[in-house]
């Protein structure tokens, strides 16, 4: 179904594989990228279950706009082993305009159609988006 915002369409392959992500930790994390040519948000990249924050955020382009998922591995000061799935809309400065507005209209629906996010983070720049902010949403 397409985004009435922006006209775009999800693909099947990215709800199947956060539902992979999600209910058998088959990854780490899932970067998404809209395709101007298809007009539909596609899988672009699938992290490893080994794969650590590092790797994910290096997966980022520095130019280009971005969806992301990340399945948080943390303690609670209770001592207890927990997970949390975090949606990223990264946006850089450096970013077309074109683009951000495109990533901007359509992530809300986007967001919509992966149930089961906990945690979301918006940024621009790396440092809106560091492990410790991260980690700060956890509670």
């Amino acid at each position: 179904m397409a985004n009435s915002a922006s006209g775009l369409a999800v693909s099947d392959e990215c709800k199947v594989k956060f539902q992979e992500l999600k209910a058998r930790r088959s990854f780490r994390f899932i970067v998404f990228k809209i395709d101007d040519k298809d007009m539909e948000i596609k899988v672009e990249r699938l992290g490893d279950p080994t794969q650590g924050y590092g790797d994910f955020t290096d997966s980022l382009p520095a130019d280009e706009c971005r969806y992301a998922i990340y399945d948080l591995d943390f303690t609670t000061v209770e001592n207890c082993q927990k997970s949390k799935i975090f949606f990223f809309s990264w946006s850089p400065d450096t970013a077309r305009t074109r683009s951000k507005m495109l990533y901007a209209s359509s992530k809300d629906r986007f967001r919509r159609e992966l149930d089961g996010i906990q945690c979301e983070i918006q940024a621009t720049d790396p440092s809106e988006m560091s492990l410790d902010i991260v980690r700060s949403r956890t509670n």
